[in-house]
């Protein structure tokens, strides 16, 4: 069973950058999708990017040539490097293994 858990999000600057981090502390992602989806208050969560377990990415247009996924097996990661980051990114940040498995989510606030 995978657990998830997300990490590297906090309160930046418009135009800056943060780096998230999605740790698996269970059985392993390798042979996983990777997904991560995001929900701004009172709106649905919509999804952000993906990296297969043969590491094609795929990416929302929204976020396409600002933000990389990448995956590290080894250490059971899943990276979502976010640049020039714009207020409407402020959400809070989930990662999904597979189509089932969640992580709880860490918030990216995105000032003006």
């Amino acid at each position: 069973q995978v657990q998830l858990v997300e990490s590297g999000g906090g309160l930046v600057q418009a135009g800056g950058s943060l780096r998230l981090a999605c740790v698996d502390s269970g059985s392993g992602i390798s042979i996983y999708d990777m997904h991560w989806f995001r929900q701004a208050l009172g709106k649905r969560r919509e999804w952000v990017a993906t990296i297969t377990s043969g590491d094609s990415v795929r990416y929302d247009t929204s976020v396409k040539g600002r933000f990389t996924i990448s995956r590290d097996n080894d250490r059971q990661t899943v990276y979502l490097q976010m640049d020039n980051l714009k207020p409407e990114d402020t959400a809070e940040y989930t990662c999904r293994a597979g189509s089932t498995m969640w992580g709880r989510g860490t918030q990216v606030t995105v000032s003006s």
